[in-house]
């Protein structure tokens, strides 16, 4: 059984004195529902669940009126078997996108707060302009994701103790042992060809097959495509799919690694497709990173919606568009061309995604200067570069000389923990996973 960081978040929500309903979101096959299900029957004396896609005719129990009294008494007419008792009883409403009155009850749980509700969703984001009925203000986020590397770590066996070690090290800015670095690099070159996916990661600890993971990943791709094809609309669902489809092209096989219209087809323009890139990025399949002009707080002021790179929410979904041989590649040491550089800047995305942050990059053709990406921790800007061998970082030099109010740079590459600039660090690829998160993982919409 896979160990979850979600368990700690989903407990500190149930204590939190001023919880709403909770609801979890994020791509399909990210374990929300495995999580939900493991954290309820642990913390609670009786789960009462709801699956709506499984059994669409469970959603006749929020018919009508959604008082909590009246809810009650159609569960336990529905669950006999039940013990629902107010403080006690977990009500998990999953996938409940598909019935727009539970997504209302929400509100009236809230009010009532006699029951902890947990809702898990998909793809409710695509469905934005939804009826006023959305209870805004009355529920709480929690954004799940597939494993990152150091929960990917805990799978192949490897304690918290060793975890915390590793987070001395960075701490300490002390190199990792070589014997500890180079078994660490091997780990992270499987996970980055494994991706965190649940179901594939369980598949490599059981069998150690890399087929058995490729045939789970493409599975878990064909999935998504259905999804694209059932929930898109008539007009979206083609263009959706061909621009998810081309991001191996997009990441792996250009040195710019920019999202392209032309990539889709010839002489694609973005009014024609980033509608669909909309849709995606609100159905949990894609994330971005943004252009930025300038490198000071908030970069949000300084970016651009036009110009952006698109990353997969999880490496399993990029690794499942490409052949299994660069599966091989990666472990192997043996990427060559710009695949080398795009695997790498992509690990590295899916690190920082799964951490929380919002991703932007910079570029500046006049002065030859380009920084992979920037993140913002505690109101301060991070420049971030990323590196196939331990080589010098002209833009990232240049960036930090020219921005004094910059206190803080990471240089991540395929090397040990050293100290170029008194505001450089460099750490090795792993080491991305174990930097601070963003923030709280469990957040009330504003």
């Amino acid at each position: 059984m896979l160990k979850r960081k979600i368990i700690n978040e989903l407990k500190n929500w149930k204590e939190h004195k001023n919880k709403k309903c909770l609801v979890v979101q994020g791509a399909r096959q990210t374990g929300k529902t495995f999580s939900v299900e493991l954290f309820g029957k642990s913390e609670y004396d009786e789960i009462v669940e709801i699956n709506f896609k499984e059994t669409p005719s469970a959603a006749e129990i929020f018919d009508g009126d959604l008082s909590v009294d009246n809810m009650i008494m159609a569960l336990r007419f529905r669950f006999p078997d039940k013990k629902i008792m107010a403080e006690k009883t977990l009500i998990f409403l999953d996938e409940i996108q598909e019935c727009e009155e539970a997504i209302t009850s929400l509100k009236f749980w809230a009010i009532d707060n006699r029951y902890d509700v947990i809702a898990s969703d998909s793809l409710l984001g695509i469905d934005y302009k939804r009826a006023s009925s959305y209870p805004v203000g009355y529920v709480d986020y929690l954004n799940m994701y597939g494993l990152d590397f150091e929960e990917y770590l805990w799978a192949m066996g490897i304690n918290d103790d060793m975890i915390d070690l590793l987070r001395s090290y960075l701490e300490n800015k002390n190199p990792v042992p070589t014997a500890i670095h180079n078994t660490l690099m091997d780990y992270f070159r499987k996970y980055t060809a494994i991706g965190g996916m649940p179901e594939a990661v369980q598949r490599y600890v059981d069998t150690k097959d890399f087929r058995e993971v490729d045939m789970i990943q493409k599975n878990i791709l064909r999935g998504y495509q259905y999804d694209i094809a059932h929930y898109a609309n008539a007009e979206e669902k083609i263009k959706a799919e061909k621009c998810y489809l081309t991001l191996g092209k997009q990441l792996l096989d250009k040195e710019n690694h920019k999202f392209q219209y032309k990539e889709i087809e010839k002489g694609a323009k973005a009014q024609k497709y980033y509608s669909s890139i909309e849709w995606l990025l609100r159905a949990d399949i894609i994330h971005l990173c943004r252009l930025v002009s300038d490198v000071r707080y908030d970069l949000d002021d300084y970016a651009r919606e036009d110009f952006f790179r698109a990353y997969t929410t999880d490496m399993s979904l990029l690794l499942a568009m490409k052949d299994m041989a660069l599966k091989q590649n990666i472990v192997e040491k043996t990427i060559q061309g710009n695949a080398k550089g795009g695997i790498y800047e992509c690990a590295i995305a899916d690190a920082l995604h799964k951490k929380g942050y919002q991703l932007y990059f910079y570029k500046n053709e006049t002065k030859k200067r380009e920084l992979d990406f920037i993140i913002q921790m505690n109101g301060k800007v991070i420049p971030i570069e990323v590196k196939s061998s331990n080589n010098r970082s002209n833009s990232l030099n240049a960036v930090i000389k020219a921005n004094p109010q910059i206190e803080l740079a990471y240089k991540f590459v395929d090397g040990n923990i050293g100290i170029s600039d008194d505001r450089i660090v460099t750490l090795p690829l792993y080491m991305a996973s174990l930097l601070p998160d963003s923030g709280v993982r469990f957040f009330t919409a504003k």
